[in-house]
């Protein structure tokens, strides 16, 4: 007769996210922008892939690019309080700017208004930015003025979900 070792069996720990997307869409005023933010959890950190069009013309094209601690909520009517309910940067080191986790590089727009940018970051996790936003500013982020990088409004706002 075959004897066979014993096997312990586990439940199964529940799966966390590994993959997130904001699906970014503009204020009233930016109704053409959109766009497709996701974040990938890869060993050591986030791969984070941004697809955004639709991008206004500006004098320097550079456009800041954040992740906030709150979600987008409506968007309002005057284009300086769009997205009022976003909050901060998402920062929970309580780091000055621009070492804030929500802190991400620039958008740089193309002619035709279109932007891609791919970055790697260990600041946070998957896990840590479901339900948090992320948001697209008129103007560039100096990455010196505090707490935001004196950014200017916010034109379009996208809430994080698992995938």
């Amino acid at each position: 007769m075959d004897t066979y070792p014993y096997l312990e069996v586990q439940a199964a720990a529940p799966r966390l996210p590994d993959v997130a997307v904001a699906m970014v869409a503009g204020g009233p005023a930016y109704a053409g922008l959109r766009g497709r933010v996701q974040f990938t959890q890869r060993p050591g950190g986030v791969a984070v892939d941004a697809h955004i069009h639709g991008l206004p013309k500006t004098p320097t094209g550079f456009f800041a690019f954040h992740l906030h601690e709150g979600p987008c909520g409506n968007p309002g009517v005057n284009p300086a309080d769009y997205f009022p309910q976003t909050g901060g940067h998402f920062n929970p080191g309580n780091t000055p700017h621009p070492f804030h986790a929500g802190d991400f590089p620039p958008l740089l727009e193309t002619e035709n208004g279109a932007a891609y940018l791919s970055f790697f970051t260990s600041r946070f996790t998957v896990r840590q930015v479901i339900g948090r936003s992320v948001v697209i500013h008129l103007n560039p982020d100096d990455f010196t003025t505090q707490p935001s990088g004196n950014a200017g409004p916010k034109i379009a706002c996208g809430v994080i979900a698992a995938r």
